[in-house]
Protein backbone atom coordinates (compact mmCIF):
# COMPACT_ATOMS: atom_id res chain seq x y z
CA UNK A 1 0.00 0.00 0.00
CA UNK A 2 2.87 2.37 0.93
CA UNK A 3 4.50 1.73 -2.73
CA UNK A 4 1.48 2.70 -4.39
CA UNK A 5 0.84 5.66 -2.62
CA UNK A 6 4.34 6.51 -3.31
CA UNK A 7 3.84 6.30 -6.83
CA UNK A 8 0.93 7.82 -7.36
CA UNK A 9 2.25 10.68 -5.93
CA UNK A 10 5.20 10.72 -8.13
CA UNK A 11 3.32 9.93 -11.16
CA UNK A 12 1.07 13.08 -10.20
CA UNK A 13 4.48 15.57 -9.87
CA UNK A 14 6.01 14.41 -12.90
CA UNK A 15 2.57 15.24 -15.01
CA UNK A 16 2.42 18.38 -13.12
CA UNK A 17 5.79 19.26 -13.88
CA UNK A 18 5.17 18.22 -17.95
CA UNK A 19 2.05 20.21 -17.88
CA UNK A 20 3.92 23.24 -16.72
CA UNK A 21 6.52 22.89 -19.03
CA UNK A 22 4.40 22.56 -22.09
CA UNK A 23 2.31 25.88 -21.03
CA UNK A 24 5.69 27.61 -20.14
CA UNK A 25 5.74 30.91 -22.27
CA UNK A 26 8.35 30.91 -24.57
CA UNK A 27 9.05 35.12 -24.34
CA UNK A 28 10.36 36.76 -20.69
CA UNK A 29 8.38 35.78 -17.67
CA UNK A 30 5.57 38.44 -16.74
CA UNK A 31 6.33 40.84 -13.72
CA UNK A 32 5.65 39.97 -10.15
CA UNK A 33 2.02 39.98 -9.22
CA UNK A 34 2.78 42.55 -6.66
CA UNK A 35 3.98 45.48 -8.82
CA UNK A 36 0.79 44.49 -10.95
CA UNK A 37 -1.83 44.57 -8.07
CA UNK A 38 -2.41 48.39 -7.47
CA UNK A 39 -2.84 49.18 -11.52
CA UNK A 40 -5.66 46.18 -12.16
CA UNK A 41 -6.94 47.66 -15.59
CA UNK A 42 -3.86 48.79 -17.32
CA UNK A 43 -2.32 45.31 -16.85
CA UNK A 44 -5.59 43.92 -18.20
CA UNK A 45 -5.43 45.98 -21.46
CA UNK A 46 -1.74 45.42 -22.27
CA UNK A 47 -1.99 41.65 -22.30
CA UNK A 48 -4.92 41.24 -24.24
CA UNK A 49 -3.01 43.68 -27.12
CA UNK A 50 -0.22 41.56 -27.17
CA UNK A 51 -1.77 38.43 -26.97
CA UNK A 52 -3.25 38.19 -30.14
CA UNK A 53 -0.43 37.54 -31.96
CA UNK A 54 1.61 35.56 -29.60
CA UNK A 55 -0.61 32.51 -29.53
CA UNK A 56 0.23 31.73 -33.23
CA UNK A 57 4.17 32.28 -32.93
CA UNK A 58 4.39 30.37 -30.41
CA UNK A 59 3.70 26.66 -31.56
CA UNK A 60 5.76 27.43 -34.51
CA UNK A 61 8.77 28.70 -32.14
CA UNK A 62 8.31 25.85 -29.51
CA UNK A 63 8.58 23.26 -32.22
CA UNK A 64 11.47 24.50 -34.14
CA UNK A 65 13.34 24.60 -31.10
CA UNK A 66 13.14 20.75 -30.05
CA UNK A 67 15.16 18.49 -30.90
CA UNK A 68 15.64 14.64 -30.59
CA UNK A 69 18.40 12.87 -28.43
CA UNK A 70 19.01 9.10 -28.23
CA UNK A 71 20.41 7.90 -25.29
CA UNK A 72 22.57 5.41 -24.54
CA UNK A 73 20.36 2.84 -23.31
CA UNK A 74 18.26 3.15 -26.43
CA UNK A 75 15.34 5.34 -25.63
CA UNK A 76 14.83 9.01 -27.22
CA UNK A 77 14.10 12.28 -25.90
CA UNK A 78 12.67 15.37 -27.36
CA UNK A 79 14.26 18.58 -25.70
CA UNK A 80 15.23 21.59 -26.40
CA UNK A 81 18.96 21.54 -25.31
CA UNK A 82 21.22 18.64 -24.26
CA UNK A 83 21.86 19.21 -21.05
CA UNK A 84 20.07 17.39 -19.07
CA UNK A 85 18.04 15.11 -21.82
CA UNK A 86 19.22 12.06 -21.17
CA UNK A 87 20.08 11.94 -17.20
CA UNK A 88 19.44 9.01 -15.21
CA UNK A 89 19.79 7.01 -18.87
CA UNK A 90 23.46 6.80 -18.61
CA UNK A 91 23.81 10.25 -20.77
CA UNK A 92 23.32 11.04 -24.58
CA UNK A 93 24.49 8.64 -27.24
CA UNK A 94 26.56 11.28 -29.33
CA UNK A 95 26.67 8.56 -32.37
CA UNK A 96 23.33 7.39 -32.48
CA UNK A 97 21.88 10.90 -32.22
CA UNK A 98 24.23 12.03 -35.25
CA UNK A 99 22.83 8.69 -37.10
CA UNK A 100 19.39 9.29 -36.41
CA UNK A 101 19.33 12.88 -37.42
CA UNK A 102 21.04 12.57 -40.32
CA UNK A 103 18.21 9.46 -41.20
CA UNK A 104 15.04 11.77 -40.93
CA UNK A 105 13.40 12.08 -44.18
CA UNK A 106 10.81 14.05 -45.04
CA UNK A 107 7.44 12.88 -45.70
CA UNK A 108 6.60 11.58 -48.69
CA UNK A 109 4.41 13.89 -51.62
CA UNK A 110 1.92 12.29 -53.61
CA UNK A 111 2.95 11.93 -57.40
CA UNK A 112 0.89 14.41 -59.54
CA UNK A 113 -2.06 13.52 -61.95
CA UNK A 114 -3.95 12.24 -58.72
CA UNK A 115 -7.96 13.38 -58.68
CA UNK A 116 -11.21 12.32 -58.32
CA UNK A 117 -12.52 9.08 -58.67
CA UNK A 118 -8.39 8.13 -59.39
CA UNK A 119 -6.59 5.56 -57.26
CA UNK A 120 -2.97 4.69 -56.54
CA UNK A 121 -2.62 1.23 -58.34
CA UNK A 122 1.01 -0.10 -56.33
CA UNK A 123 1.84 -2.71 -59.32
CA UNK A 124 4.34 -4.36 -57.12
CA UNK A 125 2.11 -5.25 -54.42
CA UNK A 126 -1.47 -5.31 -56.67
CA UNK A 127 -2.79 -3.04 -54.20
CA UNK A 128 -4.88 -0.08 -54.64
CA UNK A 129 -4.61 2.92 -52.70
CA UNK A 130 -7.78 5.22 -52.03
CA UNK A 131 -7.33 9.14 -51.90
CA UNK A 132 -6.24 10.68 -48.83
CA UNK A 133 -4.68 7.59 -47.70
CA UNK A 134 -0.88 7.08 -46.27
CA UNK A 135 0.52 5.35 -49.93
CA UNK A 136 -1.84 7.46 -52.57
CA UNK A 137 0.44 8.74 -54.59
CA UNK A 138 3.62 7.51 -52.84
CA UNK A 139 5.02 4.51 -53.38
CA UNK A 140 7.61 3.68 -56.03
CA UNK A 141 5.95 1.43 -59.03
CA UNK A 142 2.71 2.60 -59.24
CA UNK A 143 0.27 4.63 -61.29
CA UNK A 144 -3.49 6.59 -61.39
CA UNK A 145 -6.49 4.42 -62.48
CA UNK A 146 -9.95 4.32 -61.42
CA UNK A 147 -11.01 1.91 -59.11
CA UNK A 148 -12.74 -0.23 -61.65
CA UNK A 149 -9.81 -0.49 -63.85
CA UNK A 150 -7.74 -1.58 -60.77
CA UNK A 151 -10.02 -4.07 -59.76
CA UNK A 152 -10.35 -5.36 -63.45
CA UNK A 153 -5.94 -5.79 -63.32
CA UNK A 154 -6.47 -8.05 -60.39
CA UNK A 155 -5.91 -5.54 -57.64
CA UNK A 156 -7.41 -5.39 -54.17
CA UNK A 157 -8.04 -1.86 -52.00
CA UNK A 158 -5.53 -1.68 -49.10
CA UNK A 159 -7.07 -3.97 -45.84
CA UNK A 160 -9.58 -5.10 -48.51
CA UNK A 161 -11.73 -1.84 -48.74
CA UNK A 162 -13.19 -0.08 -51.38
CA UNK A 163 -12.87 3.78 -51.76
CA UNK A 164 -16.47 3.98 -52.77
Amino acid sequence: MRNLWKACLASALVSSSLISLAQAPAAAPAAPAAKTAPLPAKPAAEPATKAAPAPAAAPATAKAEMQTFVCKDGSTMSAASSKGACSGRKGIDQAATAKAAAGAKPAATAAPGGGAGKVWANEDSKIYHCPGTRYYGTTKNGKYMSEADAKAAGMHGANNKTCS
